[in-house]
């Protein structure tokens, strides 16, 4: 790693001497860019080391010497072959003269002849409606804006069949040549309205008590990989019981994502402080796994090709993360785990395996050097063999792992690059088997449907499909359900049957010799005699992650995963195992065999998971809720003018620890990160396409009881490293550089700091009162009981009539002026609990309902003659 530089002149020092760190590499190659600006150092590990003068280094990172254009000669014109049609006549220049060319027909020789228009899309006419005589219909987007393809003999067939669309699509069926895509499989969005999700009915999307998760945060790509690992209860348990003090650490963030999970009842969850923290992590960005908005809704990215890089990479940092939950990043005041320890995880335990790498080069030479993997990536044959080769799914799942190829590599012996025949083999294998499936072009795609149609054909010779009639086999398109009842057999139908090449289970087993045997299973299968069942391992398929290719909405990903006993016994009461398909908020239960069917035009596999037979007795699974009461005490603020900071709050004292069914005051505020899409219809109403992407910037809690009732014990702003789009400052109160820590003079925390001592509170049974809590609650991301919400704006409500702002409310009940210029969240904490007190008054237990109805007729009343909005204080209007 030694470089010297020297001064040619020798008026410098002779020689300076500098160090390439490459932690080990010998440097190979190095070169100096034409700017004169930046070095580049190449080691032996393929790493380019870059040194600079200055942090924004100019260079070309394709250069290249400019080529320049052959002088013409211009006294001379050039030889012409007048018998080459494709010779350009430009070759010869024209002098600048008015007479006619030879390529100026004259009218009476050409007649003009116009391009047709192209065919309206018939999914442009199914979907229009129209008003009066003009028809409104979303635009597809199957083709390019203003470029149209110049394909006159197509153009003219789509013209013969142009009449046979039916013009008017109102209120017309799918035709399924019209749309292959199921429905169920097709991209999901949630439809906005005046009220926001409200009113939106996630019940139709979702019949089951498992929850959902929201496809509208940025990068929520990743929903359908978060729900297998969810269902997988070892990963469960081990991410709820982590815990550390890291402020963007995955392994945290999906244990409360998967907290929120446990606790739905069937309502949708959304992902946003995980991906919030997944966008901070500098790999992901490096892998390219944060997407801009615009990718996602262009669909320029290969989706399946990203989940895989994804799945990588989370199995990954979860190992990571956890291996270092026993140290010092544990969280102050957690309990210590009962899973792991510092030098293995759960995640290393549960899909981790040792693999042998053997280099031999040609000069005998042999390197054995040993590693570990958390998944595989299958390897496909080479597919120029005539006709298809008939694999077994588990023959290309060995040939995966027991990996050999032959490619170059540098040998100590021969002291160069030499072909070197690299093998690699398997040292133990891993209770959950994770496969990338890495179909990303039409070569393997066509591997996967070819052997699809080898394994219906032995599927049909097994159960006698043949057609005894001709004697001859049945092919895949002539197969109809087969069943006799003279024998009672009974045959599953062809669409059971139909684009299945996985199995349900797989045997794998290490050899005495250490040699991998994997084969196919099936429940009818027993083991062998010379069988150990310890070191026999039996995979049953656990989840599929698939590609959804749509051209309508750019694709999308959906999961299917075997939902477990335990799963089904905490949320509906029942021991059973069900095939569910996830896709983002709309869950259906499915058929086993829809799980492995890939048809290659629109389903592509992505992912394979398999978890060994009864692997949940292995693990430790009780769940020991790491958030202690000590997150609640005193802690220092990030800002660095904290002595300046005015004290709005008073922390609990250990004697004031709250206890179940306590009232606490809650106020949130909030800022905006990304502004609302939205479009005016054609008649004139405004439709939602994308929310305003809103981030909690404050949030205060105030005492419900005792003698400092209405004394905040938080009131804490939240720190944030995204770009903020608008303060919204007449309706948070927060200013610019309230949420910096370099000039900040606010009590400024974490967002994981204050959401933890929110799930302490809720974890404890305390009881929030506050005014709108439900979008509080969304935009934190917190799942709260229904039992533990008190909220005012629906206690002062009449059902079918407007929401009432909790200015009016105090202005009218507790005879107070709010919310003046700004909102305070101190401020609004307190008044709500003021309106639960005085609630409590107007509608005591055991009182006629009436009564308190006459009440809120009143405030209806005095509403609509004000316009809902409270009198300046020189008015003479009173709230009585």
């Amino acid at each position: 790693g030694q470089c010297q530089f020297c001064e040619p002149t020798g008026l410098a020092n002779p020689a300076d001497i500098f160090h390439v760190n490459t932690v080990g590499p010998l440097i190979m190659t190095f070169d100096v860019s034409a700017s004169k600006q930046a070095l580049a150092f190449g080691d032996s590990e393929g790493c380019v080391h870059l040194w600079a003068d200055s942090p924004e280094v100019t260079f070309n990172a394709y250069s290249r010497e400019t080529d320049f254009a052959l002088p013409c000669m211009v006294d001379t014109l050039p030889h012409l072959d007048w018998n080459q049609d494709l010779v350009p006549l430009s070759l010869i220049p024209v002098p600048l003269t008015s007479d006619a060319l030879l390529s100026d027909w004259p009218a009476a020789n050409s007649a003009p002849a116009p391009r047709r228009a192209p065919p309206v899309d018939p999914e442009i006419l199914r979907t229009m409606k129209k008003v009066g005589f003009i028809g409104y219909a979303p635009n597809p987007r199957t083709k390019l804006r203003n470029q149209i393809p110049y394909r006159l003999k197509e153009m003219d067939n789509e013209f013969d069949n142009f009449s046979q669309v039916p013009e008017s699509p109102i209120g017309r069926e799918e035709e399924p040549h019209l749309y292959r895509v199921a429905k169920k499989y097709r991209k999901v969005t949630i439809k906005y309205s005046k009220l926001g999700l409200e009113d939106f009915d996630f019940k139709h999307y979702n019949k089951t008590l498992f929850a959902g998760l929201e496809p509208h945060i940025p990068n929520a790509y990743c929903n359908c990989m978060i729900q297998v690992l969810y269902f997988l209860e070892p990963v469960r348990c081990l991410v709820q019981n982590h815990l550390c003090q890291k402020e963007f650490c995955l392994g945290c963030e999906l244990g409360l994502l998967f907290h929120m999970l446990d606790l739905s009842r069937g309502d949708p969850c959304q992902g946003s402080n995980f991906l919030r923290a997944f966008r901070t992590i500098p790999e992901a960005s490096a892998l390219g796994l944060i997407l801009a908005d615009s990718d996602e809704a262009t669909g320029k990215v290969n989706l399946g090709r990203l989940i895989q890089s994804w799945n990588r990479f989370i199995l990954t940092q979860l190992h990571q993360e956890t291996q270092e939950q026993e140290g010092p990043q544990a969280y102050r005041g957690a309990a210590s785990s009962s899973f792991g320890s510092s030098g293995d995880s759960v995640i290393g335990q549960l899909f981790s395996c040792e693999m042998e790498n053997c280099s031999m080069c040609r000069c005998g030479k042999e390197t054995v050097r040993v590693s570990s993997t958390l998944l595989f990536t299958l390897s496909y044959p080479d597919s120029t063999e005539k006709p298809a080769k008939d694999y077994e799914f588990a023959q290309i799942l060995k040939r995966s792992i027991c990996l050999e190829q032959n490619t170059q590599a540098w040998c100590e012996n021969c002291e160069k690059y030499q072909p070197t025949v690299q093998t690699r083999n398997i040292r133990c294998l891993p209770d959950v088997l994770v496969i990338n499936c890495e179909v990303n072009s039409s070569k393997e795609a066509d591997f996967w449907k070819t052997q699809a149609e080898y394994s219906f054909q032995k599927a049909m010779m097994k159960r006698g499909g043949f057609d005894i009639t001709k004697g001859k086999e049945i092919s895949l398109g002539d197969w109809k359900d087969l069943g006799n009842p003279d024998t009672g057999h009974s045959y599953p139908s062809v669409e059971e049957l139909k684009n299945i090449w996985i199995p349900h289970a797989i045997k794998m087993r290490l050899t005495k010799s250490k040699e991998l045997d994997v084969s196919n299973w099936s429940e009818s299968d027993e083991l062998s005699p010379t069988d150990d069942p310890e070191s026999v391992y039996i995979y049953d398929l656990m989840a599929t992650v698939v590609h959804i290719l749509d051209s309508r909405t750019g694709g999308s990903l959906v999961g299917h995963i075997k939902v477990g006993e335990t799963y089904h016994q905490r949320k509906e009461g029942v021991t059973h195992q069900q095939w569910y398909l996830f896709n983002d908020f709309l869950i259906e239960p499915v058929d086993k065999c829809e799980a492995v069917q890939f048809d290659m035009s629109w389903k592509v596999p992505a992912i394979l998971y398999y978890a060994r037979r009864n692997l949940n007795s292995k693990y430790n699974l009780v769940i020991k809720n790491p958030i202690e009461a000590s997150v609640l005490l005193a802690e220092a603020s990030l800002a660095r003018k904290q002595r300046k900071c005015h004290a709005t709050f008073i922390p609990l004292m250990l004697n004031e620890m709250p206890q179940a069914g306590d009232l606490v005051g809650l106020d949130a505020e909030f800022v905006t990160l990304n502004e609302e899409e939205a479009e005016l219809r054609s008649d004139g109403t405004k439709s939602t396409i994308k929310p305003s992407q809103m981030s909690v910037a404050r949030i205060t809690c105030v005492r419900g009881q005792g003698p400092n009732e209405g004394v905040p014990f938080i009131d804490d702003y939240i720190s944030t490293q995204e770009q903020v789009v608008d303060y919204l400052t007449q309706y948070s109160g927060i200013k610019p550089g309230d949420l910096d820590a370099k000039i900040s003079s606010k009590h400024l925390t974490t967002l994981k700091s204050t959401y933890l001592k929110l799930r302490f509170l809720i974890d404890v049974g305390v009881k929030f009162v506050g005014h709108g809590l439900q979008k509080d609650f969304r935009v934190i991301n917190l799942m709260v009981p229904k039992d533990q919400v008190i909220d005012t704006v629906y206690l002062f409500h009449i059902p079918r009539k407007r929401m009432i702002s909790l200015r009016f409310l105090a202005w009218y009940f507790l005879d107070l002026k709010i919310q003046g210029e700004t909102h305070d969240s101190i401020e609004d904490a307190r008044t709500a609990l003021q309106l639960y007190r005085k609630y409590l008054e107007l509608s005591p237990q055991g009182a006629e309902p009436e009564e308190f109805r006459k009440v809120l007729k009143g405030l209806y009343e005095k509403g609509r003659k004000l316009d809902w909005k409270v009198p300046e204080p020189d008015s003479q209007s009173s709230p009585k």
